[in-house]
């Protein structure tokens, strides 16, 4: 079993979609069976919460189910998950200060994307829904690649 995680700072907006856009894309390609797709947040803001409303508006509308409840990224997903995948570099700092050393299995989302992309997926909670839309658009650009390489490798 192959397991993804996203990671962003709440888990209440850019990780959840990214999980829900992974689990449509590998539903469709049928390897349900295979993958295990999580996320969760370097701050336990929200713990138990759903993703913002904004961002399940956002998502429905494409065709995403965000069901996840946030929870806080632990120390132990370091060594249970295949691939780490952070939403920016503060986060991904965030996961490094947990890791000995860097582990080659956390990265940043954005280096699945192309130099048209900024380094860092912004974070639309304090911004309108044009923000929630240019987070799904990355992540519709970035999802397949992730998939593509993971298919790669296993």
């Amino acid at each position: 079993m192959v397991s993804v995680q996203f990671v962003c700072l709440g888990n209440i907006c850019r990780s959840p979609a990214a999980q829900g856009v992974m689990e449509t894309l590998v539903r469709t390609r049928g390897m349900d069976d295979r993958f295990a797709i999580d996320s969760a947040g370097t701050a336990g803001y929200h713990i138990g919460r759903p993703p913002d409303g904004r961002m399940l508006a956002s998502a429905q509308k494409r065709g995403y189910e965000l069901a996840s409840r946030a929870k806080q990224f632990e120390k132990s997903h370091l060594r249970s998950r295949t691939l780490i995948l952070a939403m920016d570099r503060e986060n991904l700092r965030d996961i490094l200060s947990l890791a000995e050393g860097v582990p080659a299995h956390i990265k940043l989302f954005s280096d699945y994307l192309d130099e048209s992309w900024p380094r860092d997926v912004p974070d639309p909670y304090y911004g309108g829904e044009e923000g929630f839309e240019y987070v799904l658009d990355m992540l519709e650009a970035g999802c397949p690649k992730i998939l593509d390489e993971l298919l790669k490798k296993f």
